[in-house]
């Protein structure tokens, strides 16, 4: 039962990221976002990425997977909006 608990909380922890994507789009504006953090966070889910996949605990591999998809949407989001100035 905790497991299951714990992986219906890792997929959906990630999901939060899906109103930040909205709110950058909608604005068409990231400038209240560090690129320092959001280069920072991406890179250390990237970095965990690979243990996340050899991990047999199916929790931390989920979370992971999510985590990595939806925050490299916001990482292009903040930049591209950043960019395009």
């Amino acid at each position: 039962m905790i497991k299951i608990i714990g992986l219906i909380a890792g997929i959906i922890l990630p999901l939060w990221n899906i109103p930040l994507i909205y709110r950058i789009q909608k604005r068409r504006s990231s400038e209240d976002i560090s690129l320092y953090w959001v280069f920072g966070v991406w890179t250390c889910f990237l970095l965990m990425f690979p243990s996340a996949l050899l991990s047999e605990d199916i929790v931390f591999k989920a979370f992971s997977v999510m985590n990595l998809f939806l925050f490299t949407a916001v990482m292009v989001q903040a930049v591209r909006f950043r960019v395009k100035r």
